[in-house]
């Protein structure tokens, strides 16, 4: 069974729905759910797959994807083209990239990704598992 969903809490709610607004179609996902105490997104199109819901934090504290906890979140797209396009999207944001789009040998190929930071810490990695531009 594929996993349901991943719930999140946020220290800026209204800060995350805008990040995640402007970056998650590109991901091809859609919005599922906004409410005033959470949003949350959905595969678009019908497809199957793990939804994402936002919530606030209910305390201030420092995130950490070095600690125990959540590592990161990788989005799996159809097409190198479609990593790279969201790679410009970060960089047009002034996000904190940490590796271009490109091929990781260490992983089974072929694997071609780029990783970055979101405005609150959590490292995101749009990943082809294709040979495809």
């Amino acid at each position: 069974m594929p996993l349901g969903h991943i719930g999140l809490n946020v220290p800026d709610l209204q800060l995350a729905k805008r990040y995640y607004d402007a970056l998650l179609p590109l991901l091809k996902y859609e919005q599922f759910l906004s409410a005033a105490d959470q949003f949350a997104y959905r595969p678009a199109d019908g497809k199957r797959g793990t939804y994402l819901f936002f919530y606030p934090s209910a305390s201030a504290s420092t995130y950490s994807r070095v600690d125990a906890g959540l590592q990161h979140l990788a989005f799996i797209v159809d097409t190198r083209s479609e990593v790279d396009r969201v790679y410009r999207h970060v960089t047009a944001c002034d996000g904190q990239v940490l590796h271009p789009p490109q091929h990781f040998p260490q992983y089974p190929p072929p694997y071609y990704a780029t990783f970055w930071l979101d405005p609150f810490g959590f490292m995101l990695e749009a990943v082809c598992h294709h040979d495809r531009a």
